[in-house]
């Protein structure tokens, strides 16, 4: 392969700089014969969507064959997103880990959830007896997260519910955590995300239900929130669909959406750290990180250098790629104009380099 060289403005440290990408690693000694691929701009490690389902299909249901979720995953590559954490996927697809077409990629297995409170098809369904031991099971089916569904739709109260009892969650948090995995957990209510939070989760998905209490704990234990605001928006969607039937969870979902912006906007404050991800999969298209992106910053008020941070080398770190550093991942996109400056410019990146070949 030969090597590549990129001179740009690289972010986060704000140098103009020369990168030389040697296979599939970032070094910054000048390398003999390198082709320059991209003299300018700003250079940021490539994109993160920390929430994404490329096992899901359009609609909700599982994909049956490995080449449905490289299409997927190529969907996001080609927007800029070289990193995906998969967050539950039932179908796997291990063949992906270090392909050469997909982004890196940190998977959990399948979603674990109580009979009958969750997608058809989706999870695995667990008695309370059977979750810590489906915990580990499913620590080794992915390759360093486990998802837990916390809450859903309780038809018995017409309104969102707890899935297990907190000393059910806690068991297979530990499971999970002595299988060698990290926990995310899906939750909307405010009920089970106080729970949840307290019982040792690594990353809390959406978090509508988050209060300021359970901000500031989660800034205390250095608990991820990754918003989901793309989805969120679906909640007024979902309240008149359930109107007829169940009026008081779709008045609880349409409160939940009208508040998310301030929930967000004060988790960042309170020193949360924020994952950008989109829940793209099922009922979210792929591709839309950059979207995800914009939310955030217009919505709930993240300037820009915290957005990139969430959506690039914060994120890297937290998953394990490393960035454009010495020794680092040859994964970065190159934009023309100052992302810092007008966010909008991550909708169309000049050049996507993944694994340290030219994408775009």
């Amino acid at each position: 392969m030969t090597p590549l060289h990129v001179r740009g403005v690289v972010l986060p440290d704000d140098t103009t700089r020369d990168l030389w990408l040697v296979g599939d690693r970032v070094t910054f000694e000048p390398v003999a014969g390198a082709e320059t691929i991209s003299d300018g701009g700003f250079v940021l490690p490539g994109l993160v969507d920390a929430h994404c389902h490329i096992g899901i299909a359009a609609g909700g249901a599982a994909i049956s064959t490995v080449e449905q979720a490289l299409a997927a995953a190529v969907i996001d590559r080609d927007a800029g997103t070289l990193a995906i954490r998969d967050a539950g996927s039932p179908f796997p697809y291990p063949e992906l880990d270090d392909h050469p077409d997909a982004p890196r990629l940190s998977r959990a297995g399948r979603h674990l959830a109580a009979p009958k409170t969750h997608l058809k098809g989706i999870p695995v369904e667990c008695s309370p007896e059977e979750l810590p031991a489906a915990a580990a099971e499913q620590a080794r089916a992915g390759n360093g997260w486990v998802k837990l569904v916390g809450d859903w739709l309780d038809r018995s109260l017409a309104d969102l519910g707890p899935t297990f009892e907190p000393e059910v969650l806690a068991a297979a948090i530990d499971a999970a955590h002595a299988a060698g995995a990290r926990v995310a957990v899906h939750t909307f209510s405010e009920t089970a995300v106080s729970t949840l939070v307290r019982a040792g989760v690594d990353s809390v998905e959406h978090g509508t239900g988050l209060s300021l209490d359970n901000v500031d704990e989660m800034a205390r234990r250095g608990t991820v929130l990754v918003p989901t605001m793309i989805n969120i928006e679906t909640f007024d969607d979902i309240a008149a669909r359930a109107q007829e039937k169940f009026p008081g969870y779709a008045a609880h979902m349409r409160d939940l959406h009208a508040r998310f912006p301030e929930v967000v906007r004060a988790a960042h404050e309170a020193g949360v750290p924020i994952r950008v991800g989109t829940d793209a999969g099922g009922a979210i298209p792929h591709g839309v990180c950059a979207d995800e992106m914009l939310m955030l910053h217009e919505r709930a008020g993240m300037s820009a250098i915290d957005v990139l941070a969430a959506a690039s080398w914060e994120a890297r770190d937290w998953l394990g790629f490393p960035g454009l550093v010495e020794g680092g991942l040859a994964d970065l996109v190159v934009y023309d104009a100052d992302p810092r400056a007008d966010l909008r410019v991550v909708r169309d990146p000049r050049r996507i380099v993944l694994r340290g070949r030219v994408i775009r």
